[in-house]
């Protein structure tokens, strides 16, 4: 069991007592069934009921925040590819787009001369305490991949770990509920998935695409003189943990949701009708805009016939958008950025980002922000 407890100039007494039950509760849960652990139970089952249950209780950190962290990753990722050596021939000829620098955001491997599919996962632990809103914003996160490769997504599997002993299976029931709810309105099916019990909540999707091998979108095919265009606002890390903490307003709360809820179905169906005028495009997640930004601009050998040279970018910090209240909360400081966001600035920082003077600290992080279901940025 893992209770997250987080300390400031505004904690109270009140919060004091509050997370004196949490690790109560938490400790009772994972005790033998006495009478004790049984009322504590009832006590789960009757928020269940009532529709108050707090799924961001049952997790040590939310959302796309939640990934390990880039220096780590791409250390693995980079002995990883070393080690396996070159691809068989005869599957090498069929893999469009797999491991590689840029890290796309899916794989595409060729069919006929005319089909390629598209496949990706993408699974995370709640970013908001209602059941059926997560399953939602999970499921509209891992279509997210697959939009963003240009291609149109055609079935999914659901991939579950949940806390049987923790929470009702009726939790559960929700959340694919929820998921289900977000692949009906992309117009496909979910049809089967893989479940584990976890110590915590968590939610996604498999999700696999079909796309023309030669519309495939690439996420660092970047032209010289290139428009950045984002659809999403930012700053969905920070205020998912003010919410947590009780710290967001009703408003920015509902903009939140409705923000991570939304597909990038209708933002990728309005670009392919560009055609060739759009050269490359991700979707912003745990890595935040800096740190996706950072990754198509990075060249690919196996982009094209030729290497291309190494670009970069320049960005108005004040004209990205921010969602609702971002900016007050940053205006704290520190106290409701997560641990993704400020390991994504410390990479940016390390890796040529360079910001003028007149940008201030906060702005710095909401550029860094770990989101989760963000955005497509298109070149």
């Amino acid at each position: 069991g893992t209770v997250r407890l987080s300390v400031g100039k505004s904690t109270t007494p009140e919060d004091v007592d509050q997370a004196a039950l949490a690790v109560a509760s938490a400790v009772a849960e994972l005790a033998p069934r006495t009478e004790a652990g049984a009322a504590d139970a009832a006590a789960v089952s009757s928020e269940v009921a009532a529709g108050t249950v707090k799924l961001t209780r049952y997790t040590h950190g939310m959302g796309c925040a939640c990934k390990l962290r880039p220096q780590a990753l791409e250390d693995v990722l980079k002995s990883l590819r070393a080690s396996l050596g070159p691809l068989d021939p005869e599957n090498a000829r069929h893999i469009l787009v797999g491991p590689g620098p840029s890290n796309d955001d899916a794989c595409a491997y060729q069919i006929t001369e005319d089909l390629a599919i598209v496949a990706t996962c993408d699974f995370f632990t709640p970013v908001v305490d209602d059941p059926e809103t997560f399953g939602r914003i999970a499921a509209a996160n891992a279509l997210s991949d697959v939009y963003a490769m240009g291609a149109k997504p055609i079935l999914a599997l659901n991939i579950v770990g949940f806390p049987s002993h923790r929470l009702p299976m009726k939790v559960l029931e929700d959340i694919l509920k929820g998921g289900q709810s977000k692949c009906t309105e992309a117009g496909i099916q979910i049809l089967g998935g893989h479940s584990v019990d976890d110590t915590e909540p968590k939610y996604g999707l498999a999700v696999i695409g079909l796309v023309h091998p030669k519309k495939i979108w690439r996420n660092n095919t970047l032209r010289l003189g290139d428009a950045l265009v984002l659809t999403k606002p930012l700053g969905t890390g920070i205020l998912s943990t003010a919410m947590k903490r009780g710290a967001a307003t009703k408003a920015a709360t509902a903009a939140l949701q409705e923000c991570m809820a939304t597909l990038n179905r209708a933002a990728a169906e309005c670009a392919a009708d560009f055609g060739d005028a759009v050269s490359g495009v991700t979707d912003v997640t745990g890595f935040g805009f800096l740190g996706h930004l950072r990754e198509m601009l990075t060249p690919d050998a196996e982009v094209g016939e030729k290497p291309r040279p190494q670009l970069g970018a320049r960005i108005w910090a004040s004209s990205v958008p921010l969602l609702p209240q971002v900016e007050e909360l940053l205006s704290l400081g520190d106290a409701m950025v997560p641990g993704g966001t400020l390991q994504n600035l410390l990479m940016a920082e390390q890796h040529s980002v360079v910001f003028e003077d007149a940008v201030p600290t906060s702005l710095r992080m909401a550029l860094a922000d770990a989101q989760t279901s963000g955005g497509l940025l298109f070149g």
